[in-house]
């Protein structure tokens, strides 16, 4: 729980955030979570050149998802480290990050797969009518991709916002081409501590808080 004086820090972060951006295009219910991002990162393109993209039902999707305790499925740890841990508790959601499974290493060296695709691959019937946040592997966004496409799984929203130099950027175009909701953004940036952002700017939305 945030105490007083943490809350009042946070409060004069976002109203800074407010100022420097300025107008915008977003919407009430989009802006909340670009800010969420750019206050865990101190990084303004991700409302310029690098912005956040949203399809047209990405954020309701996203509250009704959480509120029916759906699933989360995470590519690394690192967003489950930047998660804030209550709230998964008190919607019911599991939380479900398979990349450090033994397993999954071998089956990814048979296959001559990354490890990030694999866990992906694994995760099919979890993902349904759940949230897929992928904050590092852009692999493993081009699996879930492949995965919709082909009809293996059906989430209620994919938040793919991978970092990298390596198809991250060409993974966040091709996610916008096919009939999903998503949260991403343009660009090679991103990371764990965004994609952990936009689950916690999510969870918020869904308790009707101040974000």
């Amino acid at each position: 729980m945030q105490t007083r004086k943490g809350q009042g820090i946070e409060d004069e972060s976002m109203q800074i955030i407010d100022d420097e951006v300025g107008p915008h295009q977003y919407g009430k219910l989009e802006w909340p979570i670009v800010r969420r991002v750019i206050h865990a990162t101190a990084d303004f393109d991700f409302a310029g050149k690098n912005k956040i993209v949203f399809h047209k039902n990405a954020v309701m999707n996203g509250i009704n998802a959480l509120k029916e305790g759906c699933s989360i499925i995470v590519d690394v740890n690192g967003v489950i480290g930047g998660m804030n841990k209550q709230n998964p508790k008190d919607f019911g959601n599991k939380v479900i990050c398979n990349i450090s499974d033994p397993d999954i290493a071998e089956r990814a060296k048979k296959e001559n797969k990354t490890r990030a695709q694999v866990s992906m691959r694994i995760a099919a019937s979890e993902m349904n009518g759940g949230i897929v946040t992928i904050g590092n592997a852009p692999t493993a966004l081009l699996e879930v991709i492949k995965m919709i496409s082909e009809g293996v799984t059906k989430p209620a929203l994919v938040i793919g916002i991978p970092v990298g130099f390596v198809s991250a950027a060409e993974s966040k175009e091709e996610l916008q081409t096919i009939d999903v909701p998503f949260i991403t953004n343009t660009g090679r940036k991103g990371g764990s501590s965004c994609a952990a952002s936009i689950v916690n700017a999510l969870f918020k939305l869904s308790r009707g808080s101040r974000v």
